[in-house]
């Protein structure tokens, strides 16, 4: 078993694997089909404010935020962009990009203030049923992610994530939605990120619920988010799908991890096992047999037999509950923005951690220029390789690139020649995947709309497309140089050759000379 899937390992790096770097950054012109989805992202804490208002219950994020020291400058979400009273604006900001869609995220307790159904706040579903009627009134398609970190501090105080109630507690508010903006919205994402929600909030406790228990909490987490995700599949499979025709997935998120020599299997091997505990710990399940990787199973297994624990630390699926979880997805969503380089390591069996479980170390791949966010630089060519590698592990499913972004000093107000350097080299790599090797890329999300409360960095970075001025109350949007290059490259579907090129490229004889139909990867 593991030998054979060494061997697949083997032969997917070797298709890139003699890539020199010049060929690795060449730019590619073409476009990508006339269906494809263009689009911008937010999420609601991050952006809505109004954080008590109307009959809001509070969230973790409200309750860590607001507590002095958490953040740098003590920011926090309260007011945000203030998009719960400037809707016209966001509206006005999309429509100006032309976009095809727009994803945000649902805030849990503006709905059901404690979590639960019985808590329901009409004017939280009138503000969400008013974004989806304005963004429709304009033809852009409503992208809505259920669960984007901003757990009810209510179910919190009932163990959060860690408890297994949360699946049917999850659902209800799923179903909820479904039954109440499904009409309208036919593409569902049930988590952004479950890693991060694992991780982070309960391994690392860097995010809230700030929980730290590196050694069974993010396992036991990401058992019950992976049920939670595909009960409210089904729900919406048995009850919604036939009258309401949508698409529902999970936002995933996935770092590329270039393997430090390429031609040592051993250091293959751990790059896959890199990729296998970040995104296959979730996509596995899914997208292949209902159960965790190999790699998982294995290394975390024998470190716990080594830790004299009598069974291993990552629980398992009964039978039923794998044909349960197996497929509950309709399209393959990631969320990505860097590349690590991985390579072996031997690491230590106490204290008991996910992070020692897995057995390679990564570090930063230094040919690539830095951002605004350490450990996040911005690495174009780690997009398609990534890319390729979920066509070969996963079937070749339809591949929405829900997040992709960079962080620019907050200080940059409109010019910011990174932000569009960073869009031009990562949307070709993604072009690259489709038009030369045949991925299925069926859209792509920029990160973000505008600049927004960025979580543990406060306001002092921005993603945004648009800047936002935090200090006046008014909060004023202004595009920045980036929204009017993607604004650009929405327009031409892509990079379409430029004129003086078309005339040479008529003189190559059917253009067998041409870079664009020469066979092999470059």
């Amino acid at each position: 078993m593991a030998h054979h899937s060494i061997c697949l390992d083997l032969l997917f790096w070797e298709k890139f694997s003699h890539q020199s770097k010049f060929q690795r950054k060449l730019y590619h012109y073409g476009t990508f089909p006339q269906d494809f989805n263009w689009g911008v992202s937010s999420s609601a804490y991050q952006i809505e404010g109004a954080w008590n208002a109307d009959g809001k219950g509070a969230s973790v994020w409200d309750t860590f935020s607001q507590k002095p020291g958490s953040i740098p400058a003590n920011a926090n979400g309260d007011v945000a962009c203030d998009s719960y009273y400037r809707l016209d604006e966001d509206l006005y900001m999309l429509r100006a990009l032309r976009v095809k869609s727009y994803r945000f995220s649902l805030s849990w307790s503006r709905i059901f203030p404690d979590g639960r159904r019985t808590s329901l706040n009409q004017k939280g579903v009138d503000y969400y049923n008013r974004l989806i009627d304005g963004l429709l009134a304009h033809n852009i398609t409503p992208m809505v992610t259920l669960y984007h970190w901003d757990l009810p501090q209510a179910l919190h105080n009932l163990g959060g994530w860690a408890n297994v109630e949360m699946i049917d507690i999850f659902n209800d508010f799923c179903d909820f939605c479904f039954a109440t903006f499904g009409d309208r919205v036919k593409f569902w994402m049930t988590f952004n990120q479950p890693y991060t929600i694992a991780w982070s909030g309960y391994g690392l406790g860097e995010i809230p619920p700030n929980i730290k228990n590196p050694a069974t909490a993010p396992y036991t987490v990401a058992h019950n988010l992976i049920k939670a995700h595909a009960t409210a599949y089904h729900t919406y499979d048995d009850k919604y799908r036939k009258s309401q025709g949508g698409l529902v997935s999970i936002a995933l998120s996935a770092d590329w991890f270039e393997p430090k020599d390429v031609n040592v299997p051993r250091e293959v091997v751990a790059a896959d096992r890199a990729l296998q505990f970040q995104l296959g710990w979730f996509a596995h399940p899914i997208f292949k047999n209902g159960d965790y990787p190999d790699a998982m199973k294995w290394q975390v297994g024998n470190k716990s037999e080594l830790q004299r624990l009598s069974e291993s630390r990552l629980p398992s699926f009964t039978e039923e509950e794998k044909s349960f979880i197996r497929g509950t997805a309709d399209m393959f969503c990631v969320n990505h923005y860097t590349t690590k380089i991985a390579r072996h390591a031997t690491l230590r069996l106490s204290p008991k951690s996910y992070e020692y479980d897995r057995d390679f170390s990564e570090a930063e791949e230094s040919d690539s220029p830095s951002t605004a966010i350490d450990k996040q630089r911005a690495v174009a060519w780690g997009l398609r390789r990534l890319l390729n590698w979920i066509k070969e592990e996963y079937g070749d499913p339809e591949i929405y690139i829900t997040e992709n972004g960079v962080a620019t000093d907050s200080k940059t107000t409109w010019d910011d020649p990174a932000r569009v350097f960073y869009y031009k080299t990562y949307i070709d790599e993604a072009l690259k995947a489709y038009d030369i090797d045949g991925v299925k890329v069926k859209g792509y999300i920029a990160t973000s709309l505008m600049d927004s409360f960025e979580w543990l960095n406060g306001y002092k970075v921005g993603f945004g497309l648009h800047h936002v001025d935090f200090t006046n109350p008014n909060r004023p949007r202004t595009p920045k140089y980036s929204a009017h290059f993607y604004y650009q490259v929405i327009k031409d579907n892509g990079f379409p050759i430029p004129d003086d090129d078309k005339i040479w490229k008529r003189s190559q004889h059917l253009g067998h000379v041409c870079s664009h139909s020469s066979p092999g990867v470059r």
